[in-house]
């Protein structure tokens, strides 16, 4: 293990460079790593020449009266003409990347564009931003989600008045796509795409969305319009290559980032050895834990991430235990995850944003860039798996130019173990290759099928790389399509997007609901083939570390129902392959 660097002359260490010295002298044996990145300067560019005064202004008043060196390439290059993809560190400005040519086009011509995002918090966190730029600057911009939890009298008045509509791939292939005539005035003023967290769009879910963005172009070019697309990532192998496998066009890289960032510390440690005889280590939870500890009581702000959602709730209970024992205190501590009711996860991203919460405990749902305020540590309970999702979840620390830590706890799998114990090889090793296969016969003719529904094929067309004909001859023979000369016209009663999920899991959530006192109130919800695994009857079921035992589930009516407890256990499942 290397040492900490001397601190200059004459300046005090850092809390950080503190506790990584008192874990060097106490637990020097379980640090088998310290990789250092070094603070780097920001490089500034001057605003383009014509961008609007309301623009500017807006802008001045966010603090913003420069440009990052790769945000004003960004800025040429799709003023060029060109489709761009933007891979840059965690918080180093990606967003103004394509806000900035959005809002001028908005601005100047009322123009629309089309924001995707993989997840619901991403979405909103974006039109919160777009709001903001737009309250001030008064630009005049109207942006709205467009997703499941969209109103129904609602959703006209997004499709007539939205210039920006922030939506998601799922949105997009099932309620936009097959309805496009309804969208008719959006897309004839369609100018630009923008698909952020590119990185996660790979294996099926890839495959599915580069289909969707072909369905997506087929429509547009009907419309007369041909939109610049602005993909924007973080840690991934390949941009360029999974870029233009996405959009089967040509795509600019912009991979080296102008934003200043701090200091960056990363220790892999590996749990102390507890029985030398049969060579058993401590647990990757309690170690996580004891470090969490170590690092709230020293006022560093802290996010630990969990493989699981049960083991954030059994690390969130621990350190409640530890920080959030005295009720007439403010809470210290909490858990964010996938299943949990959205106004609980916006409660806790604005009790981060603003800075009230010490330590937060999250599954990978806070992984991608929903924005959490400025955090000091984030501590990974066990080895995520790859070298990208690590990099990204220890980007969620220092977002804000101050100096970060991350500690990689590894548990007792075969790959945690390799990676702490060659810690040169987690030093070196590049983010992993996004790949996909858009052209896997069974997503392309799910897909040719759903296309064939939005618009008539002609023969010939093509679609993607290759010509359809063949996979329309196979519709026909199915009787959905029926060819009149060269023209193969839709005939089915089906509503074949419905059919086609490009997430490839079960449909239908379980919903918990607490029959405590007589009361029935929603706790929160459970993807289908989760259900079996924690809301067996007689489990116990923790929501921000409180029990909850299931008395009854309902299979049919997709509910579980749930009682208070005072259980100091929690359950999991056996799993047997």
């Amino acid at each position: 293990m290397s040492s900490v660097d001397a601190t200059p002359s004459g300046l005090a260490p850092s809390p950080i460079a503190r506790l990584i010295e008192r874990w060097s002298q106490r637990h020097g044996e379980c640090i088998t790593g310290h990789v250092r990145r070094p603070a780097q300067p920001a490089r500034w560019c001057e605003f383009p020449r014509g961008l609007a005064p309301a623009l500017r202004a807006a802008l001045a008043a966010r603090g913003i009266e420069r440009l990052y060196s790769h945000q004003r390439e960004a800025w040429d290059h799709v003023a060029a003409g060109e489709h761009v993809v933007v891979v840059t560190p965690t918080a180093s400005g990606k967003t103004l990347c394509y806000n900035l040519p959005v809002l001028a086009a908005v601005h100047a011509d009322r123009a629309k564009a089309l924001y995707l995002f993989p997840t619901k918090a991403l979405a909103q966190d974006q039109v919160a931003e777009l709001l903001e730029l737009n309250a001030a600057g008064t630009l005049g911009l109207r942006a709205f989600t467009f997703d499941g939890d969209t109103p129904a009298d609602a959703r006209q008045a997004i499709r007539l008045k939205g210039d920006i509509v922030v939506s998601n791939p799922d949105m997009l292939h099932q309620a936009i796509l097959p309805h496009h005539t309804k969208w008719a005035q959006f897309f004839e003023s369609l100018r630009y795409v923008v698909i952020d967290e590119v990185h996660s769009y790979r294996g099926v879910f890839g495959s599915h969305v580069a289909n969707v963005i072909r369905r997506l172009k087929r429509v547009c070019a009907f419309y007369g319009v041909a939109p610049r697309f602005i993909l924007c990532s973080a840690t991934i192998g390949n941009p360029r290559e999974h870029a233009e496998a996405l959009l089967g066009e040509p795509v600019h890289a912009i991979c080296d980032s102008g934003a200043p960032c701090g200091e960056r510390h990363v220790l892999l440690w590996n749990p102390p050895v507890v029985n030398p005889d049969l060579g058993i280590r401590a647990s990757a939870r309690s170690q996580s834990m004891r470090l969490a500890r170590h690092t709230i009581r020293a006022r560093l702000k802290t996010i630990v991430f969990a493989q699981s959602r049960l083991m954030v709730e059994v690390l969130t209970k621990y350190l409640k235990d530890v920080f959030d024992h005295d009720p007439r205190k403010r809470e210290r501590i909490r858990a964010y995850r996938g299943g949990y009711l959205p106004g609980e996860r916006r409660h806790t991203e604005r009790a981060l944003r603003s800075g009230a919460l010490d330590g937060v405990v999250s599954t990978s749902a806070l992984e991608l860039g929903v924005d959490i305020g400025a955090l000091d540590v984030a501590i990974l309970n066990g080895f995520p798996g790859s070298i990208a999702a690590s990099w990204q979840r220890l980007g969620r620390a220092g977002r804000r130019q101050r100096p970060a830590l991350g500690v990689l706890v590894a548990s007792s799998a075969p790959l945690d173990q390799y990676v702490v114990r060659h810690p040169e090889f987690f030093a070196a090793a590049t983010p992993e290759h996004a790949r996909i296969a858009p052209d896997q016969l069974l997503i392309l003719l799910d897909h040719i099928r759903c296309a064939a529904f939005e618009l008539p094929f002609t023969s010939g067309d093509r679609f993607g790389d290759g010509v359809v004909d063949d996979f329309l001859a196979v519709l026909a023979e199915a009787g959905v399509l029926h060819p009149e000369g060269t023209r193969w016209d839709w005939i089915a009663d089906s509503y074949p997007a419905g059919a086609v999920n490009l997430r490839a899991v079960a449909d239908g959530n379980f919903v918990v609901v607490d029959r405590s006192e007589g009361k029935h109130t929603i706790l929160a919800e459970v993807d289908y083939s989760s259900a079996a695994l924690t809301l067996y009857e007689g489990a116990i079921y923790l929501v921000q570390s409180r029990p909850w035992q299931v008395e009854r589930l309902d299979w049919v009516g997709r509910k579980a129902f749930v009682t208070a407890t005072h259980a100091d256990y929690y359950t999991d499942a056996i799993d047997y392959t």
